[in-house]
């Protein structure tokens, strides 16, 4: 399964757009939580929102995540040892207040597991990749990086 994910504050309609032209065709379950898009997907299941259970149940079944390049989202990702592919949100689109999420993701695409993209064709190609590399708890040079840096952020 295929599980897109876009926390609960903000709609991010091209991810979901996105999300749906590239899984045209799939042979694979698709389930969305998209919270208000004005965007109707075609072609993937979807709700607006889930009871922490119904998420957690959805993270552990699926083959890989899609999401916005939220820092939730990709502690998720770690922990659960998944492909991680992220998107971030624009400013410039109207998709977010600034542009963090482009620093996120300049500092997480280094990670090995977390995969960025930024059209549909990034997404396709990840999504027929059936050994898509996941996302390592395991010590590795950039975790530990991440960590500190996160550390930092947070503490200080």
């Amino acid at each position: 399964m295929i599980f897109l994910t876009l926390g609960t504050q903000l709609p991010f309609d091209r991810l979901v757009e996105a999300v749906d032209n590239a899984v045209d065709g799939l042979d694979e379950e698709i389930f969305g939580q998209i919270g208000k898009s004005g965007y109707k997907p075609k072609n993937m299941q979807v709700t607006d929102y889930m009871t922490p259970r119904e998420f957690n149940d959805r993270f552990a079944a699926a083959r890989v995540i899609v999401a916005h390049a939220g820092i939730g989202s990709i502690l998720s990702g770690f922990n659960a040892g998944k492909p991680l592919v992220i998107m971030a949100r624009r400013a410039e689109l109207g998709e977010h207040r600034n542009d963090h999420q482009l620093a996120t993701v300049a500092q997480m695409q280094r990670i090995p597991g977390i995969h960025v993209a930024e059209t549909t064709e990034d997404l396709r190609r990840y999504f027929a990749d059936p050994d898509l590399l996941a996302m390592s708890a395991g010590e590795t040079p950039e975790r530990t990086r991440l960590i500190g840096n996160l550390r930092k952020e947070i503490f200080g």
